[in-house]
């Protein structure tokens, strides 16, 4: 992997091309570096995906959640745990999520 000495993001690989040596180029700058020799590529690394955690489980509903009115797309039960979460940005609004009190679905609404 290389980098950019001007801006520091990751830099592209091009294939030689009629006649054009093959090269390094940055998407963001117009920083180039031209290759002479040919690159070899050693080792590829293969990326895992980790496990998505959840931002709320249903204990910790059952803990800090408060009841209200709202029906649930699962069973359309009317009432439900609720707890609000500030996921995104500070301009943004925050993040609603309810458990049915009835088969424990959990939904959110943004």
């Amino acid at each position: 992997m290389e980098f950019c000495p001007t801006c520091g993001n990751m830099l592209q690989y091009e294939l030689p091309h009629m006649g054009r040596s093959s090269r390094f180029y940055c998407r963001t700058c117009p920083y180039v570096c031209h290759l002479e020799n040919k690159v070899k590529i050693k080792r590829r690394q293969h990326l895992v995906k980790k496990e998505i955690e959840p931002v709320f489980n249903k204990e910790d509903m059952k803990v800090g959640g408060s009841e209200t009115d709202a029906t649930c797309p699962s069973c359309s039960h009317g009432r439900a745990l609720f707890s609000q979460v500030q996921i995104r940005s500070a301009d943004e609004p925050a993040t609603t999520f309810y458990q049915c009190l009835k088969c424990e679905k959990m939904w959110r609404e943004d």
